[in-house]
């Protein structure tokens, strides 16, 4: 009787790891177990299969005859084109063979091809100036369509490339892309324009975020260890950029705005290249950077009204590292006191 189950090949470009660092918190059970569950076989993983040298070797070359089937192949990092578009800034170790040419051949076998992290999905950190090797995603070049696959590349199920995006990206969201690709329910219509699951993407990091009474007053943190809204002073972009990263918990609880961190917009094109890590980009007092579905005018008709009708516990609580004002104690016959 074949294997019916769905069969993936997980290779690391120019990578740091953190992707498969990530993945390994999935799930109580570990994540060969959660695997297992929903008929996932890891074929072969560089860091963490027990096969290495010769035996390795073999099930690349079999899986680029087609003598072994290949559902899903996943590639973690940054495409190292260089030098002079050569690829030989990355040699796959024992192949002599560059790891461009080794993710061209496997992707033309693959049922689908998944890019885990924002490196392979668009180029990422080893992308950015002054950028060596060339780097590249797979089918996005930063914010452009192309890439080292093309743009015009389908995999042979008829999928552009499934971008989990992210620095690293949330384990659920590696972890139920492949569930989803495995059980035939993750076609090119559940996908954006920037080639992410909308499962995911078609959130904001704001949703959920444990700040938002902060932003909805503006009452806005000054210092990394305050508990206000990171919007104003802080560079935090999680009104721009897509993820359900605050409406599940990382790691066991908490996100990077719960940790007192500003969103960066990992999972973005470009946010490499991004102005204001950790203190927002301003023009005339400003914030360059504004939330994705509001016109600047109603943002700042708005945010000039909140700031008028601040709380003084919100106000005082946005700049301090715990709460200094408690709410008020509830009024007899409803109500809340103690707010002036």
């Amino acid at each position: 009787m074949p294997d019916e189950r769905f069969s993936v090949l997980w290779l690391q470009a120019g990578s740091c790891g953190g992707c498969t660092m990530a993945v390994l918190e999935h799930g109580a059970r570990g994540i060969f177990a959660e695997l297992e569950t929903f008929g996932i076989e890891l074929i072969w993983h560089p860091s963490l299969s027990e096969e290495t040298g010769e035996e390795a070797r073999d099930i690349l070359a079999a899986v680029e005859r087609g003598d072994r089937r290949l559902d899903a192949l996943v590639i973690e990092g940054s495409i190292l084109m260089g030098p002079g578009g050569t690829g030989r800034c990355q040699i796959l170790a024992g192949t002599g063979r560059t790891m461009v040419d080794w993710v061209t051949s496997l992707s033309a076998r693959a049922g689908v091809v998944v890019a885990v992290g924002s490196c392979a999905a668009y180029g990422g950190i080893p992308r950015a100036d002054p950028d060596p090797a060339e780097a590249t995603g797979l089918q996005f070049d930063g914010a452009d369509r192309g890439g080292a696959l093309g743009a015009g590349f389908r995999s042979t199920t008829g999928l552009p490339v499934v971008a989990v995006a992210g620095c690293a990206p949330h384990p659920g969201w590696i972890v139920e892309t492949l569930v989803a690709l495995a059980r035939g329910d993750l076609g090119a219509s559940d996908l954006d324009g920037a080639g992410r699951p909308k499962f995911f993407a078609d959130h904001l990091a704001h949703h959920g975020c444990s700040r938002n009474e902060f932003y909805e007053f503006k009452a806005s943190a000054e210092r990394a260890s305050d508990r206000g809204c990171l919007m104003e002073h802080l560079g935090c972009k999680a009104t721009q950029a897509v993820g359900d990263c605050n409406q599940r918990v990382w790691n066991g609880s908490g996100s990077c705005t719960d940790g007192g961190y500003a969103c960066i917009g990992c999972t973005s094109p470009d946010f490499e290249t991004a102005r204001g890590f950790l203190a927002t980009p301003k023009i005339a007092g400003i914030p360059v950077g504004l939330p994705l579905d509001m016109p600047k005018a109603w943002f700042m008709a708005l945010a000039a009204l909140s700031k008028s009708a601040t709380p003084r516990r919100v106000r005082l609580n946005a700049i301090a590292d715990h709460v200094v004002v408690p709410p008020g104690r509830a009024k007899r016959g409803g109500g809340e006191g103690g707010e002036t």
